[in-house]
């Protein structure tokens, strides 16, 4: 049997401030720091031993996964990958979510949200904001930093880097990923097989590591949340 750990950062700053945040590279808060070090307590507790470490570029990702690794007294280099980034929100970057619900309605700020190929407006190339402007894309080839997505278009490159980069190694390893909320998202429709509908009511709360199990077939044989008190609903599952 192996594992997959799916892990979402802790609370970044722009979680607290109800931004939408994309590929901007904020880090975490005090809070999302906390959450981190918990995840790591949750894995040791488990007494999980990790093999392979993966995660995008980004560095509430990232200092998510170095604090886990930290708790877990693990110095193993892990893998960043563009591909494993959050969904690009286009011109809702930096706008606040709440503002937004007023400006334009729940319903069409929810819709953005959570469809599957809904995608909002293009962020204009010259905002600070847009990766192109962020230097941590600087070697990401031009032709793969959008201007926006939908969760459909960030499931085609979490899924495919995953098939290519990460699913091989499912029968021999442990694997944990330190991401975000829309690329584990992504990922759970297609470990999970989850339609359309399905994953728009999946919701992945920060810090809390989500524990799935395989067979030697690479079959689901258990999924569940290290922190069941902090567990969202895994029904869809």
């Amino acid at each position: 049997m192996s594992l997959l750990i799916l892990t979402r950062h802790g609370q970044s700053t722009w979680n607290l401030e109800k931004k939408f945040t994309g590929w901007v590279d904020v880090d975490l808060t005090e809070q999302g720091k906390l959450e981190a070090k918990k995840a790591g307590e949750l894995i040791k507790n488990n007494k999980i031993l990790i093999d392979l470490y993966y995660s995008s570029l980004q560095l509430r990702a990232n200092n998510t996964l170095k604090l886990i690794q930290e708790v877990l007294k693990d110095k193993k280099e892990f893998k960043r990958a563009w591909q494993l980034n959050e969904r690009h929100y286009g011109a809702l970057t930096g706008l606040n979510k709440e503002e937004m619900k007023e400006k334009i309605g729940e319903d069409k700020v929810y819709q953005f949200r959570r469809s599957w190929d809904l995608r909002p407006d293009k962020l204009d190339k010259n905002s600070p904001y847009h990766p192109l402007n962020i230097g941590i894309y600087n070697k990401v080839k031009k032709e793969n930093i959008p201007d926006t997505e939908s969760l459909k278009d960030t499931y085609e490159r979490v899924v495919k880097y995953y098939m290519e980069e990460i699913e091989k190694y499912l029968l021999n390893s442990n694997i944990l990923i330190s991401a975000h909320g829309n690329s584990i998202r992504a990922l759970c429709k297609y470990l999970f097989k989850l339609d359309n509908g399905q994953i728009s009511q999946l919701e992945i709360p920060t810090g809390n590591p989500l524990l799935i199990s395989f067979n030697k077939d690479k079959q689901i044989q258990e999924c569940r949340y290290l922190d069941d008190t902090r567990a969202k609903n895994l029904v869809v599952f």
